[in-house]
């Protein structure tokens, strides 16, 4: 058969890093990315780009495991290299507090990470609320560059990118062959997925080039980021709310929060509000599924549902979605050659 037309909706991280691993995976694939918004106007662009994994409740831990082990070995080769400053990616070392000892002392992800271990009593001094505390290094990317960097991979091996905003998958049948839904929060439309749900978050990017560390609250709430420009200060999660607009008393509200932890932030600068909406559910859906309509047959491979961890795993979920458009390729050319027959 001529070489599968594969389309991927959606251009965040999701989006991007899946097209190229099946580029990097099938070279002969005719490829294309669809999305209404490309850099800088996705979700992905707010998200801070740290990578501490969320847990998803339902998703098997060891599966959790293999993604974000695949993605941290995945930037940290990037970061070692010279296109690190232009990827955005950089080692970022600090402290993860808690007002109470948690029940899982030791993260799944604590031997991925670099140098995890318990806080010492001299760190947790700077911490007065906090009685205990995790230390460790780990990897960060700064969206913005991160997501060009990909967009330039992805041009170089001749892929197109058309910004269209795609509502039903049943238009796109007549043009590709295989259709990658990586539609972020617009998968609750697209594909009326009822399982997916917002959690809007609010989050401020500052200028305080003196922070170096990362804090981060064990409750995930509050969080210091350090990025390579600006700071990132968060945040919210505000399940179900859709609203884009910037809340005046929740920026206050965090940036308190933040200052708190880290006092010199009340000398931080230039204090940009950005809100984005956090794609969620139980689970990760990373599955393939065959629309049928009239006799015809739409082979379909659904990657999202990241909400708050979506840069942590990225990678690893746009491998596992790759194999799946793999399994659609060799369906699609074993009828093929069966119709030859």
């Amino acid at each position: 058969m001529a070489a599968p037309r594969v389309a991927v909706v959606g251009a965040g991280v999701i989006g991007l890093s899946t097209a190229l691993c099946i580029m990097e995976t099938f070279p002969s694939c005719s490829l294309t990315v669809l999305s209404d918004q490309f850099s800088p106007n996705t979700t992905s662009d707010v998200a801070a780009g740290m990578l501490i994994p969320h847990t998803y409740p339902g998703t098997p831990i060891p599966v959790q495991k293999e993604w974000f082990k695949e993605t941290f070995t995945y930037l940290f080769a990037i970061s070692n290299s010279a296109e690190a400053s232009e990827a955005g990616i950089h080692l970022v070392s600090g402290w993860q507090v808690f007002k109470n000892t948690p029940k899982e002392e030791l993260p799944f992800w604590s031997d991925i990470v670099l140098g995890f271990r318990p806080m010492s009593e001299a760190e947790l001094q700077k911490f007065p609320q906090h009685r205990f505390g995790q230390a460790f290094t780990t990897l960060k990317c700064d969206c913005p560059p991160y997501l060009l960097w990909l967009e330039k991979r992805l041009k170089a091996t001749g892929i197109q990118m058309y910004t269209r905003k795609v509502v039903d998958l049943w238009d796109l049948q007549s043009e590709y062959n295989i259709i990658v839904n990586c539609a972020g929060i617009g998968a609750h439309q697209l594909v009326g997925d009822e399982k997916l749900f917002p959690v809007r978050g609010q989050v401020l990017k500052v200028h305080a080039p003196w922070v170096k560390n990362f804090i981060r609250d064990g409750d995930g709430l509050t969080y210091i980021y350090p990025g390579i420009h600006k700071v990132t200060l968060g945040g919210t999660r505000e399940k179900e709310n859709w609203n884009l607009s910037p809340d005046p008393g929740s920026t206050k509200d965090i940036f308190d929060r933040c200052c708190s932890l880290e006092p010199s932030l009340r000398r931080a600068q230039d204090i940009e509000v950005k809100v984005g909406l956090r794609p969620s559910r139980q689970c990760v859906r990373v599955q393939k599924e065959l629309l049928s309509q009239g006799g015809v047959k739409l082979p379909v491979v659904h990657n999202y549902g990241h909400g708050a961890g979506g840069f942590s795993v990225h990678r690893g979920t746009a491998k596992e979605a790759a194999r799946l458009v793999g399994e659609c390729i060799a369906i699609l050319q074993g009828s093929s050659s069966r119709a030859k027959l």
